[in-house]
């Protein structure tokens, strides 16, 4: 398995745990896709962009799960992030954790 970390706020994770699909942020659908970060990245993803957030979540996923729907892209500084480019499913999340 290779880990990589969605992260949501508050809302949004309330609202994915009860429909079951996350078709994506609002960052997410201006850009076309899911923005996901390698795990050696989530700190800076969330001091980016998540710095006032109460209550962010982060969903761990298995990047092998998710398919050719999955692309490596460059983007902060050259380096390679996951992009999914299609909805994610509850079913999906290997694991949820309340962001420290």
């Amino acid at each position: 398995m290779t880990p990589i970390i969605k992260l949501l706020r508050a809302a949004e994770w309330g609202a994915f745990q009860a429909s079951g699909v996350f078709h994506g942020s609002p960052d997410d659908l201006r850009d076309g896709y899911i923005h996901i970060s390698p795990p050696d990245e989530v700190a800076a993803t969330a001091a980016k962009w998540f710095r006032d957030e109460a209550g962010l979540m982060a969903l761990t996923l298995d990047a092998e799960g998710l398919g050719e729907a999955l692309k490596w892209e460059p983007a902060r500084g050259g380096k390679l992030f996951p992009h999914l480019f299609r909805p994610l499913l509850l079913a999906e999340v290997v694991s949820a954790a309340l962001y420290p």
